[in-house]
This record gives structure tokens, C-alpha cells and sequence, in this order.
């Protein structure tokens, strides 16, 4: 096998200020090499005697047979990596052909969302090249810019009656004024019915293109990798549940969804999705790769997941068409009869955190008495509950069987990226047959350091079967909090968290009431 070596051509610069003139040889445009399959070998009975030494083989020449092999097995291949972050990467190997000498070479199926400060190029192989400049050309055609193209030029317009009219144009900012035999005409733009230019000007192009000017020492086809990246693509996770007719099990499919507004179509694409905050420095990114690839289940899945630095990535295993202007949808996690808990929460305070080194002393500050009763699901994503993968961030849309067998939907909620063995909890809407109460029962200054307040929480029940509802409060006052007293037995969740489990008989009430202490 032939050694692959490497050169490279990075962009550092803006330089939509170069613009390209015609090179000496007409421009070459990137196309795909025919590979032709080698003659097989016929087989040499070996001398008996006088075996003569093999001919040293030229160095130069050896080159060029290795850059020609390549190039022939080379075929244009794409991979895009998607982030979250309205960003995506595009790595773009193709054959391209060229002459001894200089070569204009242009890319006209680039995006235009493309950042032209992230453009790197690369040859692959010992091929004698030099790339003398680099352009990203997006001065794109339009009726306005044609006539801003064609002023003291000749045009020929239709108006909207069938009037045909020729003559110099000597302004088409506004309306359309000409220089005709019969004099100066002015025909307002909204009764021009068609324009006839005699060429494209140069310089207008009709779609995005990068350009190099090249400098081959010889003739022949040469492999060559574009990267660069793009803005107008992202992607996200979007999740279907189903939930058990007892509520205690969810069957969950994940699906990815590729939203592709960068102006390109990606065909036969190698996909790869990244989930977790990229930091952007000035709209330029640096990707590293790092193959620890790890199957998301048994088989063969459409999708896999392995470790990517700090975050994750999720690679389809098929090439993927990802056309412009497109969204697309690919099954990603399919999982049945995960684990789940309905839980009811009464947490009427904002999750407010007490200030460092001060007070609210105000005795109403925080103070509420909203009745909303929060129903949630919540699972482990655990092996054991048929998990155990990260979960990229996206929403979970929740559905349940009826009774006459079809599913109605119950709720929605978002969730972050979420590794494996963490709580998901999903909020999915309000209880209606139970409501709380929050009262604040006692307040009291003690000296000038401490503060003593007592809550009193009620929880009626409506439904005909025992609930318990979780009662989350907020120690929010100052940053040393004591709970003193005590009604239920709670579980500080962090320094400045308590939750009560309260626990309440069908069509009754139970009541709560802590007392706290802050000092500060």
C-alpha cells in the first residue's frame, strides 16, 4: 500500500476582498474520477540462472503512479456533524482533475450559511501542488443587481400592455429610465413585465462558490478534502411515550430531528449528531473526534452513541440525504415497559435560593398560596429500566391508552441532556381533583441576626382513592436554615430544599406544619 501524506490550506482571513480573474487554462470543476480496474498479473516462471537485479524506479515517477491509484479509487464522499447550536460541520472528499500549470478550481454546491474563515483544504497523496489563493465568491444574480450590472449598457424590457423596448439604461434604482431612438423613456418597474439581458455579467454568480487558484507541476486527478463550517443546521431530540394503563410503565421511542436551512443539500452523507453546549469562539469552531464507539442496544441499530471529548455523539449507520430546506427524522432508541412513578408535587414557591451574607426579612416576601398540584412521571435511566444511555436534550410528548383502545395525549415537557443513571422527571400537566394550601402562621424577629417562621401546608383530596402528594418548600430566607419543628418527617433535597411526603385519605385532607429558623 501506498503512503497517504497530507497537505493543507487553511483560510485564516476573511477574503471576500479577492476576486479571481480568468486563469490562463479554462476553470476545472470538481468531479468524480472513473476508477478502472488493474490487469491481472500473468505468472513468469522465475530463471534458473542470471537473475538480474530489479531497475531502480525514479522517485518523481513513483509519486505519480501513487497520486494516480489514489485518485482513481477515490469517489466524492460527504459527512456532516449537527450540532445544537445552529452549527454543522461538513467534511467534503471528492476527485477533482487538473492541468500542468494553473487551475481555477470552483465548488458551486456549498451552502450559504457557510463561515468562509473555516475553510480548509487538503490534498491527499504526493501530489505537486500549490494553492495560490482562496475565494468565497457570493455576489449572487438578481433582477436589481442585473440592472445595476447593465447601466450604460443596451437591454430590451416588455411592458405589461406587450410594448417591447430597447434602449441604454441609465438607471433601474427606482423605475426604469432609457436612453431609446425616440428618447429618454421612463417606464415605472411595476409595469415591466420581462427584462432581456444579452450575458450574465461577470462577477454574478447564482449560487455560493468557493474558488482556488491552483498551481499543479503536472497533470492528472487529485483527491482533495474541503471542511468547513456551516450555520442554518441543528438538530434535537424528540421522544414519544406511551404510558401503561396503570400508569407505572412508559414504552419510549427517540427520534432525532435534523433541521437543515444552511442552503446545501447533503446527499448520501455520513450523519453524526453531537449532543452537549459546543463552546463558539467569533463563529469558529475546532473539532476534535475521539473513537470510542459503544452500541446505544443489541443488533444493529439505526443509531449508535459513543463518547465525543465532553459530550456525545449519536452516528446513523447509513448514509443519510439531507436535502435543503428539509426536516428529517430518524428512530434513534426504541424501549418498551421502562419503570415510572406518577408522582403529585405541591411546590408552590418559585425555586428561589437565599442571597450569600444577607436576609429577606420581609415578612410577606415569598409568602403564596397558589393550589396548583403538579402530576409528574418520573423514571431512572438505568439498565435496569431499560435504558441506561445518554439522552440528548428534547421533548417528551406522553400519550395513554383510552379505553376504546385509542391514545390520548396527557402531556409534554422538555428534558436536558441526560446521562445514564440519572432521575428524569416529566412534568405533564395539573391534578384536578386535588389542591394545597400554603399559610404563613407565625413570623417572628428574634434579635437582629435570626428570624423564626412557621408554615402551615393543607392538602385536600377529591379523587375516591389515597394519594400522597410530595411538598417541596424552599428555606429561601437566608442562607443558614434550621428546621426545627416538624409535623412529617421530611428529606433535604440540598442546603435550602425539604420535601414532605404527605399522605392523604380518599376524598380528605391532611394538614402540615414546620417551623424554621434562619440566622445570618
Amino acid at each position: 500500500m501506498f503512503a497517504k501524506t497530507l497537505r493543507t490550506f487553511t483560510l485564516g482571513a476573511l477574503v471576500l476582498a479577492l476576486l479571481l480573474g480568468p486563469s490562463p487554462v479554462g476553470p476545472v470543476y470538481a468531479q468524480e474520477a472513473t476508477a478502472t480496474p488493474a490487469p491481472e498479473a500473468e505468472e513468469t516462471p522465475a530463471p534458473e540462472e542470471d537473475i538480474e537485479e530489479p531497475e531502480e524506479v525514479d522517485e518523481v515517477t513513483a509519486e505519480a503512479d501513487e497520486t494516480e491509484a489514489l485518485a482513481e479509487t477515490a469517489e466524492r464522499t460527504l459527512a456532516l456533524t449537527v450540532y445544537n447550536q445552529d452549527l454543522g460541520l461538513v467534511k467534503d472528499l471528492r476527485p477533482i482533475n487538473l492541468e500542468a500549470g494553473l487551475n481555477e478550481v470552483r465548488f458551486s454546491d456549498v451552502p450559504s450559511g457557510i463561515d468562509a474563515t473555516s475553510v480548509h483544504l487538503s490534498t491527499l497523496g504526493p501530489a505537486e501542488i500549490a494553492f495560490l489563493e482562496q475565494n468565497y465568491e457570493y455576489d449572487l444574480v438578481s433582477s436589481r443587481k442585473l440592472l445595476q450590472k447593465y447601466v450604460d449598457q443596451t437591454i430590451a424590457l416588455t411592458t405589461t400592455e406587450g410594448q417591447e423596448i430597447t434602449g441604454t439604461l441609465l438607471s433601474g434604482a427606482d423605475d426604469i429610465v432609457l436612453d431609446t431612438e425616440d428618447g429618454i423613456r421612463v417606464i415605472r418597474l411595476d409595469q415591466v413585465q420581462q427584462f432581456a439581458f444579452p450575458t450574465l455579467p461577470e462577477g454574478l454568480i447564482t449560487r455560493p462558490t468557493l474558488v482556488w487558484l491552483v498551481d499543479a507541476a503536472t497533470g492528472g486527478t487529485v483527491p482533495v478534502q474541503v471542511t468547513y463550517l456551516t450555520s442554518g443546521i441543528t438538530w434535537q431530540a424528540n421522544y414519544v411515550a406511551m404510558l401503561s394503563a396503570d400508569d407505572d410503565a412508559l414504552d419510549i421511542t427517540g427520534w432525532v430531528t435534523v433541521d437543515n436551512r444552511s442552503g446545501a443539500t447533503y446527499p448520501e452523507a455520513k450523519l453524526k449528531l453531537v449532543a452537549g453546549e459546543v463552546n463558539v469562539v467569533q463563529d469558529q469552531q475546532i473539532v476534535k473526534e475521539v473513537m470510542m464507539a459503544r452500541e446505544m442496544a443489541a443488533g444493529a441499530p439505526a443509531v449508535t452513541e459513543r463518547e465525543f471529548f465532553e459530550y456525545h455523539i449519536y452516528e446513523v449507520e447509513r448514509p443519510v440525504t439531507v436535502r435543503d430546506n428539509q426536516t428529517k427524522q430518524i428512530e434513534f432508541v426504541q424501549v418498551a415497559d421502562v419503570p415510572v412513578e406518577k408522582v403529585l408535587v405541591y411546590e408552590p414557591q418559585p425555586r428561589m435560593r437565599p442571597m450569600y451574607g444577607a436576609v429577606y426579612a420581609d415578612r410577606s416576601y415569598g409568602v403564596t398560596s397558589d393550589k396548583t398540584i403538579q402530576v409528574r412521571v418520573e423514571f431512572t435511566n438505568s439498565e435496569e429500566g431499560g435504558l441506561g444511555i445518554p439522552l440528548p436534550k428534547g421533548v417528551v410528548r406522553v400519550f395513554k391508552e383510552d379505553i376504546d383502545g385509542g391514545a390520548e395525549f396527557v402531556g409534554e415537557d422538555s428534558i436536558d441532556h441526560t446521562p445514564k443513571d440519572e432521575l428524569v422527571s416529566l412534568l405533564l400537566g395539573e391534578a384536578f381533583d386535588v389542591v394545597g394550601e400554603r399559610v404563613q402562621t407565625a413570623y417572628q424577629q428574634r434579635g437582629e441576626r435570626e428570624v423564626m417562621e412557621t408554615i402551615e401546608i393543607t392538602i385536600r383530596n377529591h379523587k375516591d382513592e389515597d394519594i400522597t402528594v410530595h411538598a417541596i418548600e424552599h428555606l429561601y430566607r437566608a442562607q443558614d436554615a434550621e428546621i426545627t419543628e416538624a409535623t412529617l418527617e421530611y428529606e433535604m433535597l440540598d442546603a435550602s430544599t425539604a420535601r414532605f411526603l404527605v399522605d392523604v385519605k380518599a376524598d380528605g385532607e391532611a394538614t402540615l406544619e414546620y417551623t424554621v429558623l434562619y440566622r445570618w
